[in-house]
C-alpha cells in the first residue's frame, strides 16, 4: 500500500457483496432471492478480476450438484463469464468448473457445448462510421491461437466426461456455422475449428466434412466461373494495363485468377471459397501423412469418407466448378486412391438402380479426371476406356434392334456423357497414347471401334457439346478413324446430268455436317442438362477442367 500511488492508481476490485453460493442457495430455498439477484448481477459485471471470477467459480463447484434445472439462469450467466482470454489460473480453474458441471447436470451439457462452440470464430466489434454502427468480426485479435486451444481444450474434457458428447455436439456445429456471406478470416476461422474437432472426436469427422463441403457448394454455385473470370481478369488488367490471350484448352493456369503480388482475390465469393478450399485441403494433407510420409491407413478412412460426401452432396450438385477439387488432390497422393475412385465412379455410372441424372454426373467426372490428371498414366486411362468403349457397344447392341434406338436425351442420357467422357478422354490423351509406339497405339484406338459408336442410330455426335464434337473430330481425322468412311458433301458437278438438280432434295444444304459443326437438336439440352450447364471452356461444371481459384497455388 505504501508503494502505491494511491490518486492515480483505483483500488483493487477484489471485493464482493452478499453470502456464499451455498447460503445464498439455502435463502433462496426460503423465498429470499435477494442474494441470488446479487450474485447474477456481480457475475455479469464486465469490470470483473480474475481473482474474483475463481472465486466464484470455486463456490460453485463446492455445491455443483444443488444447481439442476431451477437455477439454469444463473448457470447461463456463469457460462457467460470472460473465461478466454484470462490467465491461465482462470481458464483451469473454469474448465474444471465445466468437468464438474456437466458429469453432475447433464441437463446443461448443450449449454456448455454451445457456449464453447460459439468462441470458434472471431468475437463481432461495432465499428461506428458517421451515424452508422457497422458490425464485423475482430481479425486483429493476437489472443486467437490461445482462445481456440483453450475451446477444444474444454470440448475435449466435456467429451472425456460425457460419452453422449458428439450426439449433441453435430447439431450445435451445424447450427453456429456462420452465414457464407461472414468475412473469408470468419469462415476460414471455424472451418479450421471444426475439422481441429474431428481429430479428437473422429465419430464426426464424415459429418463435420460433410457440413463445410455443403457451406462451400453454397458458394460455389453462387458465383459463375464467368463471373469470377470476369472479375480477376479485370483486376489484373487494371492492374497490368493489358490483358493477356488466353487459349481454349490453356485452363490449368490459375495465374490470371489472382492480382499481382495479392494472396486476396478481388472476387469476395471467390475469395471466401479459396480460403476455405485452402483450408480443407491443408487438413486433408495434414491427415493422410506423418512425418512427411503418406500414411496408407488413415489415408483410406479420409478417403472412404470424402467419398461418401461426394456422393451425398457434390455429385447431386448442379453447376459446381471448385469444390470437387478435393478429390482431385486426394487421389494425387497415390495411384491406388485415383484408380479406386475411377472404379467408384465407374460402378456409379453403370448402376441401372441409380437415378439418370447421378449416372451422368459420374460419367462426366470420370472423363474429366482421366483427362486433367497429370499423376494418371497412360495404362490406367487405357484401362478406363477397355471398360468404358465395350460398355458403349454393348449399349448400341441392346437398342439397335429397339424402338428406341433414335436420339434422345432422356432415353440414353448415360449413353450421351459417356460418349462425351470417351471423346474428352481421348482429345487430351491421344498423344500419350500414340506415344513412343506409333503403331501399337494407332492399332488400340483402331480397336476401339469408335467409328460404330460415332455413326450408330443414337447419333451421340449430334447430342454432345459442341466443342467436344468438334475437337474429337478434329484429332481422330489425324488418327485416320473417320475420314475414311465419312461422306462429305460435294456439289454435283456437270457429268451428274443423268440426275436432275431439282431431284436433289430440298435443304441439303443446310442441314450438312451437324457432325463437324457440332450442332445441337433444338430445344434439347446438352447431355440432359440445361444448355447454361457447358461454358465456353469446353468442360462441365461437372467435372475437374481447370481450377480458377487460386488454392492450388497454395503451400499445403
Amino acid at each position: 500500500m505504501l508503494g502505491r500511488d494511491f490518486l492515480n492508481t483505483p483500488p483493487k476490485k477484489t471485493v464482493r457483496f452478499g453470502g456464499t453460493v451455498a447460503n445464498t442457495l439455502a435463502k433462496l430455498q426460503k423465498g429470499d432471492t435477494s442474494d441470488y439477484e446479487l450474485i447474477k448481477h456481480q457475475l455479469s459485471d464486465p469490470d470483473i478480476k480474475d481473482a474474483q471470477i475463481i472465486s466464484w467459480l470455486q463456490e460453485f463447484r463446492t455445491c455443483v450438484t444443488q444447481l439442476g434445472k431451477d437455477h439454469e439462469q444463473l448457470i447461463y450467466v456463469v457460462l457467460k463469464l470472460p473465461w478466454l482470454g484470462r490467465s491461465q489460473a482462470v481458464v483451469e480453474e473454469y474448465l474444471a468448473f465445466l468437468s464438474n458441471l456437466v458429469s453432475a447436470q447433464t441437463v446443461y451439457l448443450r449449454a456448455c457445448l454451445r457456449m464453447v462452440v460459439t468462441n470458434f470464430a472471431p468475437k463481432r466489434i461495432r465499428i461506428q462510421e458517421g451515424n452508422v454502427d457497422i458490425s464485423d468480426s475482430d481479425d486483429e485479435d493476437e489472443n486467437l491461437p490461445r482462445t481456440f486451444d483453450h475451446c477444444h481444450q474444454a470440448l475435449q474434457l466435456i467429451a472425456r466426461y460425457v460419452p453422449s458428447t458428439s450426439r449433441f455436439l453435430m447439431p450445435i456445429l451445424s447450427d453456429k456455422f456462420p452465414f457464407v456471406q461472414k468475412s473469408s478470416r470468419t469462415l476460414e476461422c471455424y472451418v479450421h475449428n471444426l475439422l481441429r474437432v474431428s481429430v479428437y472426436i473422429p465419430d464426426l469427422r464424415r459429418d463435420i466434412l460433410e457440413l463445410i463441403i455443403s457451406k462451400m457448394l453454397t458458394l460455389d454455385v453462387s458465383a459463375p466461373r464467368s463471373e469470377i473470370e470476369e472479375v480477376e481478369s479485370g483486376a489484373q488488367q487494371d492492374a497490368n494495363g493489358a490483358s493477356q490471350d488466353e487459349c481454349l484448352f490453356d485452363m490449368v493456369s490459375p495465374k490470371h485468377f489472382r492480382k499481382p503480388n495479392s494472396s486476396v482475390m478481388v472476387h469476395p465469393v471467390a475469395e471466401r471459397l479459396d480460403t476455405m478450399m485452402a483450408v480443407l485441403l491443408a487438413y486433408i494433407k495434414d491427415i493422410c501423412h506423418v512425418n512427411g510420409s503418406l500414411d496408407i491407413e488413415k489415408t483410406k478412412a479420409v478417403y472412404r469418407d470424402l467419398v461418401s460426401v461426394f456422393d451425398k452432396v457434390v455429385l447431386p450438385t448442379h453447376a459446381s466448378c471448385h469444390v470437387q477439387y478435393y478429390m482431385f488432390y486426394l487421389c494425387s497422393f497415390r495411384l491406388g486412391l485415383a484408380e479406386a475412385f475411377l472404379d467408384h465412379l465407374w460402378k456409379m455410372l453403370q448402376a441401372p438402380n441409380q437415378p439418370p441424372v447421378l449416372r451422368q454426373a459420374a460419367a462426366g467426372y470420370m472423363g474429366s479426371f482421366m483427362a486433367r490428371a497429370k499423376f494418371l498414366p497412360v495404362s490406367t486411362v487405357k484401362a478406363c476406356l477397355d471398360l468404358l468403349v465395350p460398355w458403349l457397344h454393348l449399349y448400341i447392341d441392346s437398342q439397335d434392334a429397339g424402338s428406341k434406338a433414335f436420339c434422345d436425351i432422356n432415353l440414353h442420357g448415360p449413353f450421351y456423357t459417356a460418349c462425351q467422357a470417351v471423346f474428352y478422354t481421348l482429345i487430351f490423351r491421344h498423344s500419350a497414347i500414340l506415344e513412343g509406339n506409333m503403331k501399337k497405339g494407332l492399332a488400340y484406338l483402331q480397336g476401339l471401334n469408335l467409328e460404330r459408336i460415332v455413326m450408330c442410330q443414337l447419333n451421340p455426335l449430334r447430342v454432345c457439346l459442341p466443342a467436344v464434337t468438334n475437337m474429337f473430330a478434329a484429332i481422330t481425322s489425324s488418327g485416320k478413324l473417320i475420314e475414311p468412311i465419312y461422306q462429305v458433301w460435294e456439289e454435283p458437278s456437270d457429268c451428274m446430268i443423268d440426275v436432275p438438280k431439282k431431284q436433289v432434295r430440298k435443304g441439303s444444304m443446310e442441314e450438312e455436317d451437324d457432325f463437324l459443326h457440332g450442332e445441337t437438336p433444338q430445344g434439347d439440352s446438352v447431355v440432359g442438362m440445361t444448355p447454361g450447364s457447358y461454358d465456353s471452356h469446353l468442360h462441365s461444371p461437372r467435372s475437374f477442367g481447370s481450377p480458377p481459384v487460386s488454392f492450388l497455388q497454395r503451400p499445403f
